[in-house]
């Protein structure tokens, strides 16, 4: 089964536990992708049939192997098509996204790996999610989320969710990006946001913001 549909799905769940161990829920799912969970329901029983994924009824749904191949397959065609669109044509790393959604369907395995090997294949996409190797091997770096750093914790940015668009623009305008070094100072009372120093002195950042910024471990 290797429609566009399936390979979306096996996606948006390899992307669910990808930073975090807990299994997607179809509702968690359909709130991914944006559908019905009626929609989804009968998505995921048709990946069961194929042998794409494990799902109970209402369970979390988990990939199987060849679902966990498949699915690394599109998230190397996605990330490897932001970065070029990043390095290659200009593009900013809040505008990547839906243009890559289009393209990973689109280009042959022969014009991808081309592209791959023009940007001296990289292991990183602008956001700073690892692009899987062309054999499948995944190498995610050791992270701590923003949100559970302590006090004290400085590291560089080794990832930031690509989720909200604007949030990547409000970070870019305060200069935290990829590899920027972060001091975390502590959470300000009351408020629940936390203070973090950059290159360009002290931001505060709210919870949401905190949950999609990982520092080195």
């Amino acid at each position: 089964m290797r429609s566009t549909a399936a390979e979306d799905y096996v996606k948006a769940i390899y992307h669910h536990t990808e930073w975090q161990p807990e299994p997607v829920t179809p509702s968690q799912l359909a709130t991914r992708l944006g559908l019905a969970n009626s929609t989804v329901t009968e998505m995921v029983k048709k990946l069961a049939a194929a042998g794409l994924v494990h799902h109970r009824p209402y369970g979390a749904v988990e990939l199987t192997p060849e679902g966990r191949r498949l699915a690394v397959r599109q998230v190397r065609r996605h990330r490897v098509v932001e970065t070029w669109l990043v390095e290659r044509h200009g593009y900013e790393w809040d505008e990547v996204h839906d243009e890559a959604e289009i393209l990973e369907h689109a280009l042959s395995d022969r014009l991808l790996e081309s592209i791959a090997a023009s940007l001296g294949d990289p292991e990183r996409d602008p956001h700073g999610d690892p692009i899987p190797a062309a054999d499948g091997t995944v190498r995610r770096p050791d992270a701590v989320l923003l949100a559970d750093a302590p006090a004290g914790h400085e590291g560089a940015v080794v990832r930031i969710s690509d989720e909200d668009p604007a949030m990547l623009r409000f970070l870019a305008d305060a200069g935290i990006a990829l590899d920027a070094r972060l001091t975390v100072l502590g959470v300000k009372p009351y408020s629940g946001s936390m203070q973090v120093r950059a290159l360009r002195g002290t931001v505060d950042v709210g919870p949401d913001v905190a949950r999609a910024i990982w520092l080195a471990a």
